[in-house]
């Protein structure tokens, strides 16, 4: 149960994850199919993605080269 002190995260569906990435929706979708995409949430036939997922997975695509293997 939630108390009124516990702040709750906001979950973001697809077209938000793609406003928030940048990427498009349809990137996201083939992303969740093939993999190296972000982590996300399957809630019966909704997919929704955490904003401390997003992040992590938009740092490690962090590169400072292009010369620099992944």
């Amino acid at each position: 149960m939630l108390d009124s002190t516990t702040p709750q995260r906001r979950m973001l569906r697809t077209e938000d994850a793609s406003n928030y990435t940048g990427l498009s929706a349809s990137t996201l979708t083939k992303l969740r199919l093939t993999g190296g995409g972000p982590a996300y949430i399957k809630l019966g036939k909704s997919v929704v993605y955490d904003p401390a997922d997003l992040d992590a997975w938009l740092s490690s695509k962090r590169r400072r080269s292009t010369s620099v293997a992944a």
